[in-house]
Formats: structure tokens, C-alpha cells, sequence
């Protein structure tokens, strides 16, 4: 007799598993760099983001956009934003997103987050209803797109085109 699975479920132990995988590599590639916590100077925090990043992106130098976000991962993203945007919500999230400086990047895979570019905040009500994501990891809006960012080597991990409406 076979057990019955939540599809939704397995979909986001799926998305769990991979950004598992992706942390435990980071944390791996770090190993030999100096922490940024022993500094506070600028220029030590950003050669150390660099390398991380490089060391990232020499590792995988074949990761393309579905990695993290399969094509079954990021349309469970996609009900689970609509979910996020019905009624009142859909109307805040566009109100926070348009009082946040609204950002359009052609970002891939391995791109680093341009300096000059500021971090747009992720709505509240969208972050709600995504899984939670590990500290080395964070969720950014661009454009109509959901970026998946590594935090300390400020490098896009993955991400959605077409996610928000």
C-alpha cells in the first residue's frame, strides 16, 4: 500500500534539500577565509565576500537558473505568492514595492548584487507565506522576479523570472 503524500509538501522538502546542499557547500568553500566578525574595516569585509564569491562560482561554474528553484519548486512558489496577493494584501505588496526604490536588474545565476544597487526589501506578506530560509540566504525582489541571495558573498544562488505578477 502506498502512502499518500502531500504533493505541496514534498515539493517544499525538495526546495529544503536544496538549499541544504547549497549551505553546506558554502559554509565548506569558507573554510580558510577570515571571518568578517574579527573586522570591522570595510575593505577586509569586502575582499571577503569576493572571495567567498569566487570560490562560489568556481564551484558552480555549471549552476544555471532551476537549480534551487525546479520548474515544480518555483510554481509552488508561484501559488504560494498568490496566495500572499489575494484581496487587500495585492494592493500592499504593491504599495510596498512601489515606496521601496524599485529595482529591475538582469541578474543570473553567480551575478554578484551590484554594489549601487540597493537592496529592495522583500513585503512582509510575501516572506510569510515562502518557506523560511537559513541566515546565509535571503529572498530580494526585482523587477517581477524573486532572487534567491547569498547574503555573505552577496551572489544571486538562483531565482524566479516571473514571480510576482
Amino acid at each position: 500500500m502506498q502512502d499518500k503524500v502531500n504533493p505541496q509538501a514534498a515539493v517544499l522538502q525538495d526546495f529544503e534539500k536544496r538549499i541544504g546542499d547549497y549551505v553546506s557547500q558554502e559554509k565548506n568553500l569558507s573554510k580558510g577565509i577570515s571571518p568578517t566578525k574579527q573586522t570591522t574595516e570595510p575593505q577586509t569585509i569586502i575582499d571577503r565576500q569576493h572571495e567567498l564569491a569566487q570560490r562560489i562560482r568556481d564551484a558552480r561554474r555549471d549552476a544555471k537558473q532551476g537549480d534551487i528553484f525546479s520548474p515544480e519548486i518555483a510554481k509552488e512558489f508561484h501559488r504560494l505568492i498568490g496566495i500572499a496577493l489575494q484581496g487587500q494584501n495585492k494592493a500592499d505588496v504593491k504599495k510596498s514595492l512601489a515606496r521601496a526604490e524599485p529595482v529591475q536588474l538582469p541578474l543570473h545565476v553567480n551575478d554578484s548584487w551590484p554594489s549601487n544597487i540597493p537592496l529592495q526589501s522583500t513585503p512582509p506578506s510575501i516572506l510569510l507565506n515562502l518557506p523560511r530560509l537559513p541566515q546565509e540566504l535571503e529572498y530580494r525582489i526585482t523587477g517581477h522576479a524573486l532572487v534567491l541571495r547569498d547574503t555573505a558573498a552577496n551572489i544571486v544562488v538562483d531565482l524566479i523570472p516571473d514571480a510576482i505578477p
